[in-house]
């Protein structure tokens, strides 16, 4: 574990393990150059999140990839969340080019440059795939969040990632059905990755309720911070945790409290419903 400038850089020991072993099955060198696009696709999202103003707090190097742990305290909107996750492909479409270049003018083993180009090839359409936490994942939660409710985001993404690490098992899978032999790499990343989802889904609560958190604290420090109202009609009975899941990441919402003949009882802001919940005092129509 390494610590520079504020953000912690570390291996997973399975990782040290796979790079010890491959000292003996002479794959090393090939180990090796994948390690360092991963490690240059990651230092992507990190440069990306600290020119925007967020603090780095990691760069992990797991066993089949790597992952930059990015603090948000709640000001990452979804253009920057695409932004920084399109970092790490466009690393890699920056090392193919200087690869091609380098092939081009003659420089360099041909093989080995080959091998550069194919291995950024595959981690940048393997990263770009519609899975949480890949790359292609946070693009697809940012895209739903512009759409639907957060609460509805965190649920659609987990579910929408855990189904398509489910086909990925299955195409692991396929070769025994006609006589060959599994996939057996990507059944177990496949594996990983529905194994991630799935503790997603189950945490939705818990994300929504740091979403939740976060946005309170930034309505304290920034009133203008999250853009035009939005309306939300509700009922005097509907239950506070059904009306902030109403919420859109990039509205501010002021709910109007209808009675049950249709009359306006109040119209109160967001962030008053947020205290409410929190603080246990029931809905700030009733106090």
């Amino acid at each position: 574990m390494i610590k520079f400038r504020g953000t912690v850089l570390s291996l997973h020991p399975l990782f040290v393990i796979v790079m010890l072993a491959s000292v003996f099955t002479g794959r090393f060198l090939e180990l090796l150059i994948l390690f360092m696009i991963v490690f240059i696709h990651e230092l992507g999202h990190a440069a990306a999140a600290a020119a925007m103003g967020f603090k780095v707090r990691a760069i992990q190097m797991l066993p089949f990839g790597g992952v930059a742990v990015i603090e948000d305290d709640g000001k990452m909107t979804a253009m920057k969340e695409i932004g920084i996750a399109l970092a790490g492909p466009l690393q890699n479409v920056i090392m193919i080019g200087i690869t091609l270049a380098c092939r081009g003018a003659g420089w360099g083993d041909e093989q080995l440059l080959t091998y550069i180009i194919q291995g950024n090839i595959m981690i940048a359409l393997f990263n770009l795939l519609p899975i949480m936490p890949l790359d292609g994942g946070k693009v697809l939660q940012a895209v739903i969040s512009l759409l639907a409710p957060y609460h509805a985001t965190l649920l659609w993404a987990s579910l929408a990632g855990f189904l398509c690490s489910l086909l990925m098992i299955v195409y692991g899978l396929q070769p025994l059905f006609t006589g060959g032999g599994i996939r057996l790499n990507v059944v177990m990343i496949g594996c990983f990755l529905a194994y991630s989802n799935f503790e997603d889904y189950r945490n939705v609560h818990y994300r929504f309720i740091r979403f939740l958190f976060n946005r309170n604290s930034i309505y304290e420090r920034d009133p203008d911070g999250l853009g035009p109202a939005q309306p939300i009609v509700a009922d005097s009975s509907k239950p506070l945790d059904d009306i902030m899941r109403l919420f859109k990441r990039e509205k501010y919402h002021l709910i109007y409290v209808m009675s049950g003949r249709g009359s306006l009882l109040a119209v109160v802001p967001e962030q008053h419903v947020i205290s409410s919940y929190f603080s246990s005092n029931g809905p700030p129509w009733q106090t």
